[in-house]
C-alpha cells in the first residue's frame, strides 16, 4: 500500500472536516497531478472513498436535528438518477487519450466553479450578517429547519449536482450548498451544511456504485484513500471549532483555483500571474466589501470589538 497516498488522503480529509467542502475538488487533482492516475480512474476511486467518508458527518447533523429531510428527499430524487446518467455519459466518451483529456477539462471547470462558489458563499453569509444585524431582514430561524419546499427548483438543483458529481466527483459539498443558499436564504449555516451532507450520502453512493460498475475503479487506490481520509476528516471536524474557518476556506479556494487552471490547460506562467493577482487583489476587494456592508475592514478588528463589547456587558452586570 502506498503510504504517500494515505498521507495525501489524510491531509485532504482534514480539510474536508474543517470546511465541509473540497473532498473531490482536492482529492481528484491530487491523484491526477501527484500520483499520475488517469482522470477517469481518479474520479471513480475518489467517489468510493467519499461514499465511506460522507456518512460520518451526516450522522452528526442528523443527531443534532440540523437536517431538512423534505429537502433531502427532493434533492435525491433528482441527484441519484442524474449521477448514474453522468457516469454513463463518461462511459460514452470511452477510454481514449482524447476522452481522458475531456474528462480532465470537465474536472477543471467543475473545480474552478467550486472555487468561485466558495467566495459566493462567503459573500452571501456576510450579506446575511449585515441584513440581520441592522434589522433590515427577519432574524434567522432558531428552530428545526422546517421550511416550505420549492419542489421543481430543488429537483433541478439535484439533477445538476448529480450530473456534475457523476462526471467529475466534484460538487456534492460546494455546488449544491450554494444552490440551497440561493433557494432557501432562511436556513442557518448549520442547517445548510447538515442538509447538504445528508443529501450527499445517497448521491455519492449512487455515483460510486455506478463508477464501480461502469467506470474505472481501482481498489488499490480507493483503499489508501479511505484509510487516510476517514481519520483525517474526524480530526478536521474536531479542529473546526478551534480554527478560524474563514482562513481555511480562503486557502482552499486558492488551491482549487490553481488546480482548476492547470487541469483546463492554462500555461504555468499565466497560472502564476493569475494566482499572484488573486493573492494580492482579492483581500483588497474583500476589505472594500466589508466596509460597504458596515463591517471593519479586517475580521480581527470585528472580533476584537465583539470581545470588548462582551467584556463591557459583563462589567455592567
Amino acid at each position: 500500500m502506498d503510504s504517500s497516498l494515505v498521507a495525501g488522503a489524510f491531509v485532504v480529509g482534514i480539510v474536508v472536516g474543517l470546511t465541509g467542502m473540497g473532498g473531490g475538488a482536492l482529492m481528484t487533482p491530487m491523484l491526477v497531478f501527484f500520483f499520475n492516475v488517469p482522470p477517469l480512474t481518479a474520479v471513480s476511486s475518489d467517489l468510493v472513498a467519499s461514499a465511506v467518508m460522507k456518512p460520518v458527518g451526516a450522522s452528526v447533523h442528523l443527531r443534532r436535528g440540523t437536517v431538512n429531510l423534505k429537502l433531502v428527499g427532493w434533492l435525491c430524487a433528482g441527484s441519484v438518477p442524474a449521477a448514474f446518467c453522468g457516469v454513463l455519459i463518461l462511459r460514452a466518451f470511452g477510454q481514449s487519450e482524447q476522452a481522458q483529456e475531456t474528462i480532465k477539462v470537465a474536472l477543471g471547470v467543475a473545480i474552478l466553479l467550486s472555487a468561485a462558489m466558495l467566495m459566493v458563499r462567503a459573500f452571501l453569509r456576510l450579506v446575511e450578517r449585515a441584513r440581520t444585524r441592522d434589522g433590515r431582514g427577519e432574524p434567522l430561524p432558531q428552530s428545526r429547519p422546517e421550511r416550505d419546499v420549492r419542489p421543481l427548483p430543488t429537483l433541478l438543483l439535484g439533477i445538476v449536482g448529480g450530473l456534475v458529481v457523476g462526471m467529475t466527483s466534484v460538487g456534492s459539498g460546494s455546488l449544491v450548498i450554494i444552490g440551497l443558499m440561493l433557494l432557501y436564504p432562511g436556513l442557518k449555516a448549520s442547517q445548510l451544511v447538515g442538509t447538504d451532507l445528508v443529501q450527499a450520502v445517497p448521491l455519492v453512493a449512487a455515483a460510486a456504485i455506478s463508477h464501480a460498475i461502469f467506470g474505472d475503479l481501482d481498489l488499490a487506490i480507493s483503499l489508501p484513500l479511505i484509510i487516510g481520509s476517514v481519520p483525517g476528516a474526524y480530526i478536521g471536524a474536531r479542529l473546526s471549532a478551534r480554527l478560524p474557518g474563514g482562513w481555511v476556506r480562503r486557502a482552499l479556494a486558492f488551491v482549487l483555483l490553481a488546480s482548476g487552471l492547470k487541469l483546463i490547460g492554462v500555461p504555468t506562467d499565466t497560472t502564476g500571474l493569475v494566482l499572484v493577482l488573486v493573492l494580492f487583489g482579492a483581500p483588497l476587494v474583500w476589505m472594500v466589501i466589508r466596509l460597504r456592508l458596515g463591517f471593519p475592514a479586517f475580521a480581527m478588528l470585528e472580533n476584537r470589538q465583539r470581545r470588548a463589547a462582551a467584556a463591557h456587558g459583563e462589567a455592567d452586570r
